[in-house]
């Protein structure tokens, strides 16, 4: 494209409003939409069309979905493709693939590309994964994702927290067997994740507090693959990474109540 993008961003949170700002840093014109909230005497098809029209009103070339976890996610993406921009979801992706597939196919007849932010893959030791480890084949992958913070969203801490280990995990070494994950609100900040082979740890990346420039990252990755750059965190590695969470908090749920 020969003009950076222009934004607009559906949500106005403490999230949306960092998004805002980085999105200035970037030198991207970023615009909030309001009522992104259905009505509640407002129809599905109804919420959906007033949604299109105001993101259509924004002359914007990329939505960016700032909202939390929730049925009304697919309904705005979906808006969005509709408009005819590309959409970056902020994670997690709950979605099964059974109703991530339409969207994706949605997106694929609009010539749009859809994509679900999980930063934490853009951090530099996880991409030194992708290249040591051939995929992981072997390996055990664990991960903590512990906050001091109380829950405020509301959602099952080992999906909004765990979402990010297991997105890790689908990008570096997907061919490794999940272990030991631990995800919890109010204990001390922890964000770690490690691979072990044969009782020993191989590897292992701490990335608390790491200032490196992930978010920023991942706007490059987006930009750069609307003209054609590989771009790996699409609707098909969100399904991915959400199936491979499902399973293992099955197998996980299995073992305890053994």
């Amino acid at each position: 494209m020969s003009e950076a993008p222009s934004y607009v961003i559906l949500g106005r949170g403490r999230w949306a409003n960092r998004i805002h700002t980085i999105l200035a840093g970037e030198g991207r014109r970023s615009v909030f939409v309001e009522g992104t909230r259905r009505n509640p005497s407002e129809s599905e098809s109804d919420f959906k069309g007033r949604l299109t029209a105001r993101i259509t009103e924004s002359a914007s070339q990329i939505a960016w979905l700032c909202t939390s976890p929730g049925p009304h996610v697919a309904v705005m993406a979906e808006a969005a493709i509709t408009a005819g921009l590309h959409v970056i979801v902020e994670k997690p992706w709950l979605l099964p693939r059974s109703e991530t597939e339409p969207l994706a196919r949605l997106a694929t007849s609009r010539h749009v590309l859809a994509g679900v932010h999980y930063q934490y893959c853009l951090l530099d030791r996880v991409e030194k994964w992708r290249t040591e480890f051939d995929q992981g084949g072997g390996l055990t992958f664990n991960g903590h994702f512990y906050m001091e913070r109380p829950d405020r969203l509301k959602v099952p801490v080992i999906d909004n927290l765990g979402c990010h280990l297991f997105a890790i995990r689908q990008h570096a070494v997907p061919k490794s067997v999940p272990g030991e994950i631990r995800c919890a609100y109010e204990q001390p900040d922890e964000r770690r994740v490690w691979t072990v082979s044969g009782g020993k740890t191989i590897a292992s990346i701490d990335f608390l507090g790491s200032s490196e420039p992930i978010i920023q990252r991942y706007i490059a990755a987006f930009e750069a693959a609307l003209s054609g750059a590989w771009f790996p965190f699409d609707l098909d590695f969100a399904a991915s990474t959400a199936e491979a969470l499902a399973c293992w908090k099955q197998r996980d749920g299995a073992l305890r109540n053994l």
